[in-house]
């Protein structure tokens, strides 16, 4: 059996500080779905894989609040994106790794820290992240707290995607079978479809 790390050295974030203009600038992690927020959801799977949890967002903090996790806003305004969100996250963690995940992604996967977890106990590696077959899913990643400085650095050098930084930090892919997993609901179009699609 592989080694892993265990959970209570893993924080959680789920990053819900964007804009959604791709949604009408609506808060996507608190858009219903399947009776639920998105961020319920996502919260529901991500929360038994790890030890604390943040989430971080930069509208409606009162409202993330109520779902009981510790709220981290951008430390950079104008709504950069998740590599913000990465950055405030890592910020206020206090344990040894950080898993990152989108608060529109409600599929994701059960297994998701313990298979990146055993990547990262294997190859020492700084950052993993999630691929599939299909495409690889940067913004669903786990790395060491120590890597805070270089993402500072790469912002400071006008750095803006996750994709750019995780490949200048040679980040790790870690095979997931399902895409579905991974489907971001980014549109109101798109959150319909997957709520019909029960």
């Amino acid at each position: 059996m592989m080694s892993t790390v265990e959970p209570k050295r893993i924080t959680g974030l789920v990053l819900a500080g964007g804009r959604a203009s791709r949604m009408g600038s609506v808060d996507k992690g608190l858009q219903p779905f399947r009776g639920y927020s998105l961020v319920t959801h996502v919260l529901a799977r991500l929360v038994p894989q790890v030890g604390p949890v943040l989430i971080n967002a930069n509208r409606y903090a009162e409202i993330y609040q109520g779902f009981g996790h510790r709220v981290v806003g951008d430390l950079i305004g104008g709504f950069p994106g998740p590599l913000a969100g990465l950055q405030a996250g890592l910020a206020a963690c206090e344990t040894e790794y950080l898993v990152a995940v989108p608060c529109d992604a409600p599929f994701i996967p059960l297994d998701l820290v313990v298979r990146f977890s055993e990547v990262i106990a294997a190859r020492d590696a700084d950052v993993v992240m999630a691929m599939t077959a299909v495409r690889v899913h940067p913004v669903f990643c786990m790395m060491k707290r120590s890597v805070a400085p270089s993402l500072t650095e790469f912002m400071k050098d006008g750095g803006r995607t996750v994709r750019a930084w995780v490949a200048r930090m040679n980040g790790i892919p870690v095979s997931f079978g399902n895409d579905d997993n991974f489907r971001n609901l980014n549109t109101l179009d798109e959150l319909r479809e997957a709520e019909a699609a029960k």
